[in-house]
């Protein structure tokens, strides 16, 4: 019977979806739950979700209970085969306004900052501690628990944990799964659920900026097709938007996040764009790559913003809205006794059922870069094609990547491990070094702002930061 400890219990949807796809596997069918969070209000409301989901599509089998606040951790954690990771430091609020309104005085602009640039870097420094307490803990009372790691930025937290415990962990992130439907979508290629049969995908790279490679339907490489219909949606894109005055980004449904409005705004303009000018289209969303590279949000050329529908600010627009959704999923999810569940295309539950069997999977995951793509750094997590088994995740080899594509990856792989070797070493330079090589920050600010954007940004984090030297 596998025990799946689930850190970050409160994060609602994600708990029913991880366990509720758990709780439809017959292998996992009879495991101990165990939840944990530090919010006991939130904690509860969990719980009763999840008790809710075991009576109505488990025959109640499985074994729940609840653990609150940093003296039950180890409990929580004790004898753990499986450990999922979702939480986020301080939460939906003030701390994601100090990653955006603190850089925004120095005169840099964001749309998300939980990945990579200021924001990401911040919330890997405060995020990481949190996270090799969690690995001590594993060490001592579950040391040979798998740790599967969904909270951003992806590539920094499952790095720090690779390099810096012996912590068996591995990335997991949604952007994978669907990387080639998206990219038929933005071209107006998509033909339905049926298509997936047929659809091939070959994705690698690092988190949130790893590339399809291939993409082929029915045995054909459709890759040329794609990049003749990126140049022409985009060339559609720019006449109308001429056309009607260079219309300022916006709407009447600004407040809300772009994936969360009536009218989808975008187009995918930045992701069409590197498939115009590298030459290969990337997982994660526009409005994150905009932020990963130093072309697009530019005080020197405003017009930018608007041209490629860049939101700004996203992810504070994000906070307000998710927190009303919130309250709302609540009411549906944890008050609801009739709560059932389909099981999910998330990755968790497919890992724990392989390595529990034997009956093996595919994943995408982030990993450390034993040989997997040879020119990107072996100390460097990366996203590849993984099996899993009872051995485990096991990434797959991928060969080389194109030449541009790995240069791309490398000016965000140079922030993320000045970024981990920070969080380890505790000195103060490092972060500063993080910054300065990060593709926004450096080509937007001189060098001596960002270091007093670094502090100004230590300064303000507080306790949630140990010390550094």
């Amino acid at each position: 019977m596998p025990k799946i400890t689930f850190m970050g219990a409160g994060s609602v949807v994600f708990a029913k979806n991880i366990l509720g796809d758990s709780m439809l596997t017959e292998a996992l069918r009879d495991s101990e739950i165990a939840l944990y969070d530090i919010d006991p209000g939130r904690l509860k409301q969990s719980v009763a979700m999840i008790n809710a989901l075991n009576r109505n599509i488990n025959e109640g089998r499985a074994k729940i209970k609840g653990f609150a606040g940093v003296e039950n951790r180890r409990v929580a954690l004790k004898a753990a085969d499986f450990v999922v990771n979702a939480i986020q430091v301080g939460g939906y609020g003030p701390l994601i306004n100090l990653d955006l309104a603190i850089p925004k005085k120095f005169g840099l602009r964001q749309t998300i900052g939980d990945t990579l640039g200021i924001g990401g870097v911040f919330r890997a420094l405060r995020t990481i501690p949190i996270m090799l307490d969690f690995a001590a803990d594993i060490e001592k009372v579950a040391p040979n628990a798998w740790f599967l790691n969904y909270s951003n930025p992806m590539a920094m937290l499952t790095g720090a944990m690779l390099r810096g415990t012996n912590v068996k962990t591995v990335g997991l992130c949604h952007s994978v799964q669907d990387c080639a439907h998206w990219l038929l979508k933005a071209l107006g290629m998509y033909q339905g659920p049926g298509e997936q049969d047929t659809l091939r995908q070959k994705v690698a790279g690092i988190n949130h900026q790893a590339w399809l490679l291939e993409i082929k339907l029915n045995g054909k490489d459709i890759y040329p097709e794609c990049r003749a219909m990126a140049d022409k949606k985009l060339e559609q894109w720019f006449k109308e938007w001429e056309k009607a005055g260079k219309p300022k980004a916006g709407g009447t449904e600004a407040h809300k996040p772009i994936w969360a409005r009536k009218k989808d705004r975008s187009p995918d303009m930045v992701r069409l764009e590197c498939v115009r000018k590298f030459g290969y289209y990337i997982t994660e969303s526009s409005e994150h790559n905009a932020e990963y590279m130093p072309y697009w949000i530019k005080k020197a050329y405003p017009e930018l913003i608007d041209k490629y529908n860049i939101a700004l600010d996203e992810s504070k627009r994000r906070a307000i809205w998710g927190i009303g959704y919130w309250h709302k999923q609540v009411k549906e999810l944890c008050e609801n006794k009739g709560l059932a569940h389909k099981r999910t295309g998330e990755f968790g539950s497919y890992i724990m059922e392989a390595v529990t069997t034997g009956k093996p999977c595919q994943i995408g995951g982030s990993v450390m870069n034993t040989g997997l793509i040879p020119n990107l750094p072996a100390n460097a997590a990366v996203e590849v094609p993984c099996l899993v088994d009872t051995n485990g995740v096991q990434g797959a080899y991928v060969g080389p990547l194109p030449p541009q594509c790995a240069a791309l990856n490398m000016t965000n792989i140079n922030t993320q491990l000045l970024t981990i070797e920070a969080a380890l070493t505790r000195k103060r330079e490092h972060i500063y070094h993080a910054a300065m090589l990060d593709p926004h920050t450096s080509s937007e600010l001189p060098l001596d702002d960002i270091v007093k954007l670094c502090d100004a940004l230590i300064e303000a984090h507080g306790d949630l930061l140990p010390k550094y030297k």
